[in-house]
């Protein structure tokens, strides 16, 4: 069980990058929604139950992580990068500029943190991990829903 949440955790080796897991990760998981669009683009509810899958899953696997490495947030925990990257993509316009734009507004949120980022990341084992990343995602989710109601929808 411990090397399955290792390999969840670190996005099936994505997080083992020596360059940049974190980017890595948000990177293939960008592609990755991108190119299920059709199935990305379902209903609402399936992109929600997508999400709360590998949130869900997602905090033993960082937790696990965190004693594996024995590091807090090890870099090459990358799974709280995925769930925020499909976070940030929710209800996105299936263009690759918008999906682009998703990338890079989580990374700046991920790398700025924000308040309260910084504050959710100080709570212990693999929650901690996850949230800072899905409230990353929602600042990026936000400022790409209103760049897309403004400048796209109108």
């Amino acid at each position: 069980m411990r090397n399955i949440r290792l390999l969840i955790a670190t996005f099936f080796g994505i997080g083992r990058s020596p360059l940049a897991p974190g980017t890595c990760a948000s990177l293939a998981t960008m592609l990755l929604v991108y190119f299920i669009g059709p199935y990305w683009r379902a209903p609402l509810y399936i992109q929600l139950v997508a999400i709360a899958i590998v949130f869900v899953v997602g905090i033993p696997a960082s937790g696990e992580a965190e004693k594996h490495f024995n590091k807090k947030d090890p870099g090459s925990c990358v799974i709280d990068e995925v769930a925020g990257q499909m976070v940030a993509l929710l209800l996105v316009p299936h263009q690759i500029s918008l999906y682009i734009a998703g990338f890079f507004l989580f990374r700046f949120f991920d790398i700025l943190k924000p308040f309260p980022i910084r504050r959710l990341e100080k709570i212990p084992g693999g929650l901690g991990i996850m949230l800072d990343d899905i409230m990353a995602a929602l600042y990026a989710l936000a400022l790409l829903q209103l760049y897309i109601y403004f400048f796209i929808n109108h």
